[in-house]
């Protein structure tokens, strides 16, 4: 078997079904599995995503554990970790089907919804790719297995990053995709985004003791990187120019999630 996709999920019932359906054609060819594992929904997460076909576990208690209790029952030589809110189009698919070079990818997102502040956050996450505040999403098996996969001990939101230093530290190849996920985010308002960030920065602090003084860690934790240099590395800065009004509506979210950061560090 060629792909294992491993979806982790907790009362995504909303979202569950669109996005195993990205593999229906890859699982019917053999080609693919869709490995759920749910942390104890008390929605029809699990039902759904069993009447579709996909191999389903309960683990918890956060997302890191599920991922690695998901990868580690997965058949596949290549492993796809998934949110629930994820869509993979057909081109993407056949494109994760067809690597066979590298160890590691990362892949471009493109966020739902309308208006201005979906345009901007679109914008935003497209000078992200393949840089130190991207994460790896497709995984040769063997890299797993090598690195032992996500830290546990880390909660959630930086377990993304900490897995990239480890894995660029085998020697790895890594690369970016040529196509895109779907990342359905039109229901994440910008109250909802920033408790989203508050709760992601519980792991902060246990990230940077890990890797303290890590370059990747200093950039990602750097007002400079994160506010200016991100922006204009290897000639991104021309895209800033061409939609200066996209780059200003991103520079306020960024501030806001800043200052939600410098509370809860504060705490």
């Amino acid at each position: 078997m060629k792909l294992s996709v491993v979806i982790t999920t907790r009362n995504e019932a909303a979202n569950i079904a669109a996005c195993v359906h990205s593999f229906d054609a890859a699982v019917k060819s053999g080609d693919a599995e869709v490995v759920v594992v749910d942390n104890s929904s008390t929605d029809d997460t699990k039902a759904i995503a069993t009447s579709l076909g996909a191999t389903v576990f309960d683990k918890g208690p956060e997302r890191s554990a599920q991922r690695n209790f998901g990868w580690q029952k997965a058949r596949g030589e290549w492993v796809l970790v998934l949110d629930a809110d994820m869509i993979i189009p057909p081109e993407t698919v056949d494109e994760i089907l067809s690597v066979e070079g590298g160890d590691a990818y990362w892949i471009p997102e493109v966020r739902t919804g309308r208006g201005l502040r979906t345009k901007a956050r679109n914008f935003e996450r497209s000078f992200y790719d393949g840089t130190c505040v991207d994460a790896l999403r497709l995984f040769r098996r063997s890299v797993l297995e090598k690195t032992g996969g996500y830290d546990e001990n880390l909660l959630a939101g930086p377990e993304d990053w900490e897995l990239d230093i480890r894995v660029l530290a085998t020697g790895a190849k890594c690369a970016v995709l040529k196509h895109h996920l779907i990342h359905n985010e039109k229901r994440l308002t910008l109250r909802k985004m920033l408790e989203k960030k508050a709760y992601y920065t519980k792991s902060f602090a246990a990230y940077q003791a890990k890797w303290a003084g890590h370059p990747a860690v200093r950039r990602q934790f750097s007002p400079y990187y994160r506010f200016f240099g991100v922006f204009v590395e290897n000639g991104k800065w021309r895209k800033v120019l061409r939609h200066p009004l996209l780059f200003a509506v991103v520079m306020f979210e960024r501030v806001a999630v800043g200052v939600v950061y410098l509370c809860h560090r504060r705490r």
